[in-house]
């Protein structure tokens, strides 16, 4: 069977049969481009004299189910686990969750938490939502049984500690970074008697207004990030992401190696995908959402989403068996060299891991040729409690 080249790329039968080391070799050329100036004639553009109310936006604290799963994904993050300090007993345990509950009711209500020094930066909450997370370590220290399943190690995983595990997660997010880092701040100063930080990552997505709320997350590395997500008011979706009132997170960095990704040609990116990059659409499709037909050829007998291709490898037919993914990107100082320190802050919430994240990432770590540019350096799993009522604290049901 003969082979069309791909003046793009590698050809797909190369791509098919050589992997990684095919595509490793293939550069695009950059096409220039010369930029026409607007005419001096034309009118100024009126300034905008009325600011968007978006600073003024509130997500409820108080509720059956905690804030920060179902809400749509605000523009930055800060995930800040914590360890328990030696001592930190069932009885230190509630007086802290009553504490953070506290503060995060507060904060996200535009009020300012007490005792908080810099109150003028409680009043803008720009959608500020505190998730709290619970890790096997406080289930210890509260001499109560984990519910977590513990995640195998996946071949492709070079996991660090600074990036990984933890007893107490918060997640923090809002549409304003200056936001989060004051509720980041007030937090980490309350929990300090009873705890210390393991660890801060902080993610950003595109900032509020630049796109249509809602919009699917695209990453550094230009795919669009969370297509295939459980949908809200669907009858899959509860199962897929709760159990009852709680829920669980798997949070992994994965670090990505923009620099060799950058070699390929925009064809080898969409193969090893298996979606367009400017629409997202399958490579079956012409829409983002549009179902990819895994048994589509081309005119040469080859498999149009091929085997290896993200898409394919992390396809899941039954709805219910889907995890929420909720990321966020990172971006770093690049080294001496200038290799930029960048990639996701992957935040997957499902009702359960061992059905649902742990077959997921088996299926990529055993053939998605996306690791050949994408490494999971830091790994977490937490079981995401109930919410509480005005007066409560997140927590009470488990440690009460």
């Amino acid at each position: 069977m003969s082979e069309r080249p791909n003046s793009r790329g590698v050809s797909r039968r190369g791509l098919l049969t050589g992997g990684a080391a095919a595509v490793g070799g293939a550069l695009v050329g950059a096409a220039s481009a010369t930029a026409v100036a607007a005419s001096t004639t034309d009118p100024a553009p009126a300034p905008r004299t009325e600011p968007a109310d978006y600073g003024q936006q509130r997500e409820p604290f108080h509720g059956r189910r905690q804030a920060g799963v179902d809400t749509r994904p605000q523009a930055f993050a800060s995930f800040l686990a914590f360890a328990l300090k030696p001592g930190t007993d069932r009885a230190a345990l509630r007086r802290m969750l009553r504490l953070l509950s506290d503060d995060a009711a507060r904060l996200t209500q535009g009020r300012p938490a007490l005792g908080d020094t810099e109150a003028d930066l409680a009043t803008t909450p720009a959608r500020l939502t505190v998730t709290f997370g619970f890790g096997p370590g406080l289930y210890r220290a509260a001499g109560l049984a984990s519910p977590l399943a513990d995640l195998p190690r996946f071949p492709i995983d070079r996991l660090q500690a600074r990036w990984s595990g933890g007893d107490l997660l918060l997640q923090v997010c809002a549409d304003d970074p200056t936001t989060v880092a004051h509720a980041q701040r007030m937090l980490i100063k309350d929990a300090r008697p009873f705890a210390s930080v393991r660890w801060v990552q902080r993610g950003f997505r595109r900032g509020r207004g630049v796109e249509a709320d809602g919009a699917t997350h695209r990453n550094l590395m230009g795919q669009l990030d969370g297509t295939v997500n459980p949908k809200p008011g669907t009858p899959s979706y509860d199962p897929a992401v709760w159990s009852g009132d709680s829920t669980t997170l798997v949070l992994r960095r994965i670090r990505m190696e923009i620099e060799t990704w950058d070699k390929l040609s925009r064809t080898d990116k969409e193969l090893v995908t298996g979606r367009r990059l400017d629409t997202g659409a399958p490579l079956t499709g012409t829409a983002e959402h549009d179902e990819p037909d895994f048994t589509a050829v081309d005119a040469s007998g080859l498999p149009v989403m091929p085997d290896f291709a993200h898409v394919t490898r992390a396809h899941v037919s039954d709805e219910r068996l889907r995890i929420l993914r909720r990321p966020y990107s990172y971006d770093g100082e690049p080294d001496a060299a200038g290799v930029p320190d960048s990639g996701l802050i992957f935040a997957a919430f499902q009702a359960d891991i061992t059905e649902q994240f742990i077959p997921i990432q088996q299926r990529l770590a055993e053939q998605d040729l996306m690791n050949e540019w994408t490494t999971p350096i830091g790994s977490a799993v937490f079981a995401i409690p109930p919410g509480c009522a005005e007066g409560g604290w997140v927590g009470e049901q488990v440690l009460s």
